[in-house]
């Protein structure tokens, strides 16, 4: 018998040296691609020295990786099958695909000892990059089907120190991951991460970091120098996407700029920059169009005009008649800009106009000026653009918290009898214990700087303290508005306030216009500087980065959140070149101007990853009346009607019960989240402490997918809806309130549209703003809505069924937001202008539709 053994055992040694009885097959597999020749014209070159490649018998490569079997001479990586090409590159393949994807075969030699493929390696040889979709294997032996989703630009290989890899769908925590794929799962992290230094190219795949130091541009004036955001207590700021321009020749510490036309050439990762149908969509044509071709046409069609608007009929003609231009002027528009630019910016219906969309808070004609409403001045605040600051009173007078050592005399001046006869019986003690006052407060903010502001900028404003009272239909009514300017007292800054109230007719009706005006050019500046920029784009970016540098793209939460990171550091490049920039848009049109960057650093000071958690949000700011653990916790709000909070709190625990279904699969105890390598690395490298438990990383993931997607299109998609009117959410005031016995008061008196324009956004100021905001509140053509993924992202069926369940409750709450939009009891979903509360509804449409949730932060 023994005997018997060995011979059989010297049988199987000969077998698998010679190759008899060993099995082999021929696997299909499909590529699905896009060319650079279908995306830009440009290439034709590439196009020609790519057909002499795969004459040559060169072209795009692939090799099989074993997910099962090492190979000692590959360092115990899995065991590498034959280079197989892709077939035909340069032939037209059938059958067609959508767009502009092209499909390719390619066929592999498998046998035994390869085993079940667990990655491909790819070589393009080719001279131009192209974008690879996914990659699809038939009849694996042992496993059928094996998809491979890539969606990763393949530049040619010579640019690479490693062949690019691409893994199966499958998830793999790390200690899970098969051995013979691990050290290609630790190879293509430190690709990402890079080595930390040099310049970063078109191309690269590179995720690091770097401050804030590329707002400036000292080598043009002194003027223009900008403090370097991040890094320190003095200014400390979220890290952003290193570009690794060289320094500016002015200031070491600040980074060159980039300028037109070169913008779209900023460094961010390859993979992050927009897709072809978004590049060639509206965004960044227009982001780019805006700052060099449309705002100096703009400008001279100001020059050629007054340069104010009279009246609100003035600034109705932009939205409902147009404007006529100058034959000189249309001309210089169609021979300086592409046809359909002209076509979205100056309309034509038989003569040329200058005409925008009609925002939604003006068009219904059949109250034309409801906007002026002091009930819909209180209901945007709960469903406006920027419902994130009201918070419940809880002392009165109101306090200030500003650095007694430096600042004196802070708290409000508003006093009982300016608001007591307005609070529908109830004094002012009944009012709080009943909690029913609320505070909108733009004054600790911006004391610090008000007097910098004033002096070096165009903008005259104030600090401002707004007072509220929660009437019994759940409508917020202003009572007081206070505005205040700095005062030096001694050696401490004190303030001298005035106490505004409500009025209706007369010269005093537009007192109480103009003291809301200042209010909202407070907001609106919080809105877009902290609410918008900060708290959404610029605190995900590091999320970004670390996700990509620390997290395997077989890891389960890597696969969890990259969908919500789409387009979000391009974005942020070009917000940084042209939007956020010294002497940007932002700085030109909004009140803050050369200082809105450094106060929103200050601001970030007081900034806590937790607190991003909506339930938390509500209870800080009062608003909710202990904690909301779920939705049977919704009469906790004090503000029963509140769009924002309603909305926010169905999608927010949507998105949580999400988030625990798929991380419960994946981690089965606190233990396995603590000795996950990955994940403690990117945890490290975004936050301290320690990721210590499940229930942390429920919480943190909710709040990750809450910021990119819910909370940005909250504060992002209604931006034309209400600004584009921008009378209604100005931006910047240029006057100081008129006060009884002056010229001002007087001119008021006998004309006060004309004051009101005046002291607000110049003609130039407000057609600039309303044209950005028009940009920003598209949604494009390839948009990503929430709860949406790529086909066969993952073979888990827990998961799978999971994000089901998830899309599921999304279309329930769609019907629930529906149905309390044409519920007559609830005054703050439509409210006196007739816009509904859809910011927070999960689909939308292309276009400025007012609702829809995409997935990341795309604008």
């Amino acid at each position: 018998m023994v005997l018997g053994d060995l011979a059989s055992s010297i049988g199987n040694v000969v077998s698998d040296i010679t190759g008899i009885n060993k099995t082999t097959k021929t696997v299909t597999g499909s590529v699905v691609l896009v060319k650079k020749n279908f995306l830009d014209f440009t290439s034709l070159t590439s196009t020609v020295v790519d057909g002499l490649f795969e004459l040559l018998g060169h072209g795009v490569t692939l090799q099989l990786v074993s997910a099962e079997n090492t190979d000692p001479a590959n360092e115990n990586g899995g065991k590498l099958g034959k280079l197989e090409a892709l077939e035909y590159w340069n032939l037209t393949y059938t059958p067609p695909l959508a767009g502009s994807d092209s499909l390719y075969k390619v066929s592999f030699e498998w046998d035994e000892e390869l085993g079940i493929p667990g990655a491909i390696i790819l070589r393009n040889n080719h001279a131009a990059e192209f974008f690879l979709k996914t990659i699809t294997l038939e009849d694996v032996p042992g496993e059928g089907r094996i998809h491979f989703v890539c969606n990763s630009w393949v530049y040619p290989d010579k640019q690479y120190k490693q062949p690019r890899i691409f893994f199966a769908n499958k998830t793999y925590l790390p200690h899970e991951m098969p051995a013979a794929l691990r050290i290609y799962r630790e190879e293509e992290l430190k690709a990402l991460r890079g080595e930390g230094t040099g310049e970063l190219k078109t191309g690269d795949r590179v995720y690091d970091y770097a401050l804030y130091n590329d707002l400036g541009d000292p080598d043009n004036g002194a003027d223009l120098a900008r403090p370097v955001l991040g890094g320190s207590a003095q200014y400390p700021y979220p890290r952003r996407g290193r570009t690794s321009r060289p320094p500016s020749k002015t200031d070491p510490n600040t980074e060159s700029r980039v300028f037109l036309p070169e913008v779209l050439n900023i460094y961010v990762p390859r993979d992050e920059q927009f897709g072809h149908l978004k590049l060639s969509d509206f965004i960044a044509f227009n982001l780019k169009g805006l700052v060099n071709q449309i705002i100096p046409l703009l400008e001279a069609y100001v020059n050629l005009t007054p340069n104010e608007f009279d009246s609100f009929k003035d600034v109705d003609n932009l939205y409902f008649n147009g404007i006529p231009l100058p034959t000189d002027l249309v001309n210089q528009i169609a021979s300086n800009i592409p046809l359909e630019m002209m076509q979205e910016f100056f309309r034509s219906d038989g003569q040329q106009l200058l005409k925008y969309p009609v925002p939604q808070v003006i068009q219904d004609r059949s109250n034309p000026i409801a906007w002026r409403t002091d009930e819909e001045f209180g209901r945007e605040m709960i469903a406006g653009l920027n419902p994130l600051l009201i918070q419940l009173l809880k002392e009165f007078p109101p306090v200030s918290n500003l650095d007694p050592e430096v600042y004196v005399n802070q708290n409000s001046s508003i006093t009982k009898q300016d608001i007591e006869y307005n609070l529908d019986g109830l004094t002012v003690e009944e009012a709080l214990t009943s909690k029913r006052l609320f505070i909108l407060d733009h004054h600790d903010t911006l004391v610090p700087y008000l007097k910098m502001i004033n002096e070096y900028t165009e903008a005259k404003t104030y600090a401002s303290r707004t007072i509220l009272f929660l009437r019994g239909d759940n409508t917020l009514k202003p009572v007081a508005i206070e505005l205040s300017l700095p005062k030096m007292e001694g050696d401490k800054i004190g303030c001298v306030s005035k106490v505004y109230t409500p009025a209706e007719h007369g010269v005093e009706g537009w007192i109480w216009q103009l003291a809301k005006a200042f209010v909202n050019v407070n907001d609106s500046g919080h809105h877009q500087l902290v609410s918008h920029w900060l708290n959404t784009h610029a605190v995900l970016e590091p999320f970004v980065i670390a996700t990509n540098r620390q997290l395997s793209a077989v890891h389960p939460v890597y696969k969890l959140l990259h969908p919500h990171f789409r387009d979000t550091m391009t974005i942020n490049a070009l917000a940084r070149e042209l939007l956020i920039n010294a002497n940007g848009i932002i700085e030109k049109t909004f009140c803050p101007g050369k200082y809105s960057l450094e106060m929103s650093s200050v601001i970030y000071k007081s900034w806590n990853f937790m607190d991003q958690a909506l339930p938390n949000d509500l209870k800080k700011r009062g608003i909710a009346d202990g904690d909301i653990n779920s939705l049977d916790d919704l009469d906790r709000l004090l503000i029963k009607d509140y769009p924002y909070a309603v909305d926010g709190l169905k999608i927010w625990f949507a998105i949580e019960k999400w988030v625990r279904d798929y991380c419960s699969f994946y981690y089965k105890t606190d233990e396995m989240v603590q000795r996950d390598p990955e994940l403690q690395a990117w945890w490290k490298e975004l936050r301290e402490p320690k990721m210590q438990n499940l229930e942390n990383l429920i919480q943190s993931c909710t709040i990750i997918i809450w910021i990119a997607s819910a909370l940005h299109a909250a504060v992002n998609y209604g931006q034309y809806a209400y600004g584009g009117y921008f009378p209604n959410r100005p931006t910047l005031s240029r006057r100081f309130m008129p006060e009884k016995g002056t010229p001002e008061y007087a001119e008021l008196e006998k004309n006060p549209e004309k004051v009101f324009f005046r002291t607000m956004s110049s003609q130039l100021q407000s057609l600039t703003v309303i044209t950005v905001l028009e940009t920003l509140s598209n949604h494009a053509s390839d948009e990503v809505y929430l709860g949406q993924r790529t086909p066969n992202w993952t073979t888990d069926a827990i998961p799978l069924a999971a994000s089901d369940a998830f899309n599921k409750r999304l279309a329930e709450i769609e019907g629930e937001i529906l149905k309390m939009n044409t519920d007559k009891t609830l005054k703050n979903r439509v409210g006196t202008v007739n816009v509904p509360y859809n910011l927070l509804y999960p689909t939308g449409d292309v276009g400025i539709s007012g609702k829809g949730i995409p997935n990341s932060i795309s604008i």
